[in-house]
């Protein structure tokens, strides 16, 4: 299949939020990548020329995050609204259901999308994130959920302090290295793959971050993971910080003949990390599984 289909463009939602997509590739099961929280698609960097050569891609960016914008209502953010963001999004471009991937929050989104709009989705890979309550397990203790509340209501109360800081900080060299020494793996990650990450933290409102986390903290779709009736990836990285391995794990035992698979010193960006193995992985799941699948229905 070709994959020199490209466009970026926005849709306009009902509540005045600008949504920024892009869609590139032609053919096959569609596939929609949905971001981590605070992230504007860098972690696929390796996944987009696999994909693009089977099938057509579109990736977006949620509310606050990236090239999108906010709604009218600035308390119209998180995962309330994400799934209804990407059925219009869907709808729009006429995509009558697509295989979803998930990176950390995108693990969320994606499942609370299958359980409100099951027919819609043709598979789930899950990768690097939780079913939900992600601020209980982060680094694998409640430390966060005890101290995001206070965090939070300093940077509602002080916008302007907390986007100084950022926007001086996370664009430091000081800050990536940090950052990559702390939570990734130094000996796998390239600086230049994690960087943009850094980058789009530092351009990013602070509030629309912390009311996006809000949403999340006390989302969970542990309930729902029985239900699951569509092929599904499950990926976790060895040392992932962030969502400890074990969720990965836990995530695949409960999802009725889920596929796993462990990524040796992979952290939280293990796509970036190994994008080898992972890309192989996918590749051979999505036609064993997504693509043979939607054959045998169709025929």
């Amino acid at each position: 299949m070709s994959s020199t289909y490209f466009r970026q463009d926005f849709l306009t939602v009902p509540d005045g939020a600008s949504l920024f997509f892009e869609v590139r590739g032609e053919g096959g099961v569609p596939a929609i990548l949905c971001d981590g929280l605070g992230c504007d698609g860098f972690v696929w960097k390796y996944l987009w020329p696999p994909l693009t050569a089977r099938r057509r891609v579109m990736h977006w960016h949620y509310r606050g995050h990236g090239a999108s914008g906010v709604p009218d209502d600035l308390t119209r953010i998180g995962m309330t609204f994400s799934c209804d963001d990407l059925a219009r999004l869907m709808d729009h471009l006429q995509l009558e259901s697509a295989v979803l991937f998930g990176h950390s929050m995108g693990t969320q989104v994606a499942l609370e999308f299958h359980r409100r709009y099951r027919d819609r989705v043709k598979g789930l890979a899950l990768v690097c994130g939780s079913y939900g309550t992600p601020l209980d397990t982060w680094h694998d203790h409640t430390l966060m959920r005890v101290a995001f509340p206070p965090l939070m209501k300093l940077i509602e109360r002080f916008p302007r302090v907390a986007k100084a800081i950022t926007n001086n900080l996370m664009g430091t060299e000081l800050a990536l290295d940090v950052a990559i020494r702390g939570e990734l793996n130094p000996d796998l990650i390239a600086p230049n793959d994690f960087a943009p990450y850094m980058k789009h933290l530092q351009k990013m409102d602070p509030v629309m971050f912390v009311r996006t986390l809000d949403s999340l903290k006390d989302h969970s779709a542990l309930d729902h993971l029985a239900q699951v009736d569509v092929p599904t990836l499950v990926i976790g990285g060895e040392i992932d910080k962030f969502t400890p391995v074990w969720l990965a794990q836990r995530t695949a035992e409960l999802i009725p003949h889920a596929e796993y698979l462990l990524v040796p010193g992979g952290s939280h960006t293990a796509p970036l990390e190994r994008p080898g193995l992972v890309n192989h992985t996918i590749d051979r799941w999505l036609r064993e599984k997504v693509d043979a699948h939607a054959l045998r229905k169709a025929g």
